[in-house]
């Protein structure tokens, strides 16, 4: 029988259950499952949500879903260090959530392009994204890589396989939408280059 968790409510502060999507109190969302859950919130709403989710993982600290959500708002704030623990805490607990990986490698770029990110963090951005893909085939996973193949190993002249036009190939015929797309540069805080 699975273990019901119980948390308090981000939006209102009513205990809810971890399963429940929105609070029936404030329908406001209760975790936060992908970035498109976070884009249209207020920086004060994301930090009172993170601040909400560290509470609760004082009552259960492995929660991989509590744990994943508070490291969303993290990132989305900028704190790249923060997020990126719990981006690792919550892969020890759930190993097939993609999106994890993503936005674990992206909290390894702080901000920054890839070109002046130093080699260690390129290599685990690397198998982060290698990690994602053994979970899906996903476009927007193979788009991220392209970006990291082309702006740290063409720029720098170095040989890479697969080539950034490679991935972006199989981007494209995996597919991915444009609004992803401009959410992760928006994640990134870099423009797309024009050869993607």
């Amino acid at each position: 029988m699975p273990q019901i968790v119980e948390m308090t409510c981000p939006g209102c502060g009513a205990r809810v259950q971890i399963n429940q999507k929105t609070c029936e109190w404030c329908h406001a969302p209760i975790v936060i499952t992908s970035m498109s859950d976070i884009f249209s919130m207020s920086m004060p709403d994301i930090n009172k949500y993170s601040k909400s989710y560290e509470k609760d993982l004082s009552e259960n600290p492995d929660n991989a879903v509590i744990n994943n959500s508070v490291a969303m708002c993290y990132l989305k704030l900028g704190f790249y260090d923060k997020a990126l623990e719990k981006f690792d805490k919550a892969i020890e607990q759930d190993i097939n959530n993609w999106e994890t990986y993503l936005y674990a490698a992206v909290c390894l770029l702080k901000g920054n392009k890839a070109f002046v990110t130093q080699r260690a963090d390129i290599d685990r951005i690397e198998q982060y994204i290698n990690a994602a893909l053994l979970i899906e085939e996903n476009g927007l996973l193979r788009y991220f890589q392209a970006y990291i193949k082309y702006d740290y190993f063409k720029r720098k002249f170095l040989k890479t396989s697969p080539t950034w036009e490679e991935a972006l190939h199989q981007a494209k015929e995996d597919g991915f939408s444009p609004a992803d797309v401009n959410q992760l540069f928006q994640l990134l805080k870099q423009d797309i280059p024009s050869c993607l």
